[in-house]
């Protein structure tokens, strides 16, 4: 048996709390004084216990049946300017494996519903999840540096919160499917000029419950690249001849490098569960997926949906008994009024 909830307990314990406490001190008041009125306080002592326990609405189980499974697949993309650094497949910017990858990605997972979060100087939900692989495509397609002069630095930290935000809705909405988290970085972890911390090992234990395979991509090399600026027109960013951002802690201001961080690209995967792939090349990812079987997956019993039979009425049936009762001895009690004040 379980207990559903008509309301939430503290409103079941601000209104039938005070309600008992009213009952019971009126029928020790009754018997203290001898005047009749004990029988009628326990009969709304019995009424409150029935509206109680219809409130906590109890439950029995009764079917259980198996429903279809789902995979779902979130994309975490960095769009930081350090992912504008030429150092992917030769010189190529480390934007054009990404773009590989996520597709390569979505082709070797079809039929799967996908998301998509970037994150630059904020984390946000680029694509809600869709079945239609033509959007996850068009967005790749589109996908740019964040603005230079916007930039805030680069931290994988960030988009921490809005995955386990979307996973956790998703979790709630669609129990039964298979959620599969795939994080495309560089792993830098810089706020401006300083270093940053690295993802609170508190928020990714909440996330770890959520995520039931992936992958985490790292992209660049420990030579490192240098970064095209973005002003946000097509003339400027990755793949253009438009200047190198600077680094103007340097004497000379000389074009920025931009390394990976597979230590804490490493770390993040371990902490999530995932296996870490280091990409070099536009090659394929079918070893990625391999070893991904929605149907395995949901085998931990996530796809069998209890329902469940209320069992509140009986309480509904003595409720209203002892709603008439009361109603009969109040109306018992008007007449006698009534007759008394005609006697006089």
């Amino acid at each position: 048996m379980i207990l559903r909830l008509v309301w939430p307990a503290w409103v079941l314990l601000l209104v039938f709390v005070p309600l008992v406490v009213l009952c019971g001190l009126g029928w020790w008041r009754a018997r203290r004084t001898g005047d009749g009125t004990a029988g009628s306080w326990l009969r709304r002592g019995a009424m409150v216990a029935c509206a109680l326990v219809i409130g906590l609405a109890p439950a029995v189980p009764a079917e259980t049946r198996r429903v279809e499974t789902n995979a779902e697949v979130y994309f975490v993309v960095d769009r930081t300017g350090s992912m504008a650094a030429e150092d992917y497949d030769g010189a190529r910017p480390r934007l054009e494996g990404v773009r590989h990858d996520l597709v390569a990605v979505m082709e070797a997972l079809p039929g799967a519903r996908y998301s998509v979060i970037g994150f630059d100087s904020q984390a946000t939900r680029q694509l809600p999840l869709t079945t239609d692989a033509r959007a996850v495509r068009t967005w790749a397609e589109t996908l740019r540096q964040e603005i230079t002069w916007y930039s805030a630095g680069s931290s994988i930290d960030r988009p921490i919160g809005a995955l386990t935000d979307a996973l956790r809705g998703a979790a709630q909405r669609n129990p039964a499917d298979v959620r599969l988290v795939f994080f495309l970085s560089d792993g830098e972890n810089t706020q401006g000029d300083a270093p940053s911390s690295t993802p609170d090992a508190a928020d990714l234990a909440q996330l770890v419950p959520l995520v039931d395979g992936g992958a985490v991509l790292g992209y660049g090399t420990t030579a490192g690249g240098h970064m095209r600026t973005y002003d946000g027109t097509d003339d400027t960013g990755a793949g253009t001849n438009a200047p190198y951002i600077t680094d103007e802690s340097q004497p000379g201001s000389p074009p920025a490098v931009s390394r990976i961080d597979e230590t804490n690209l490493r770390r993040l995967a371990s902490q999530l569960g995932l296996a870490y792939s280091h990409r070099i090349a536009p090659t394929p990812v079918d070893a990625l997926v391999a070893n991904i079987d929605v149907e395995e997956i949901a085998s931990d019993g996530r796809r069998d949906v209890s329902t469940y039979r209320d069992v509140y009425w009986p309480a509904a049936v003595v409720l209203a008994a002892l709603v008439a009762g009361e109603a009969f001895a109040q109306a018992a009690r008007w007449r006698r009024l009534r007759l008394s004040e005609a006697a006089a």
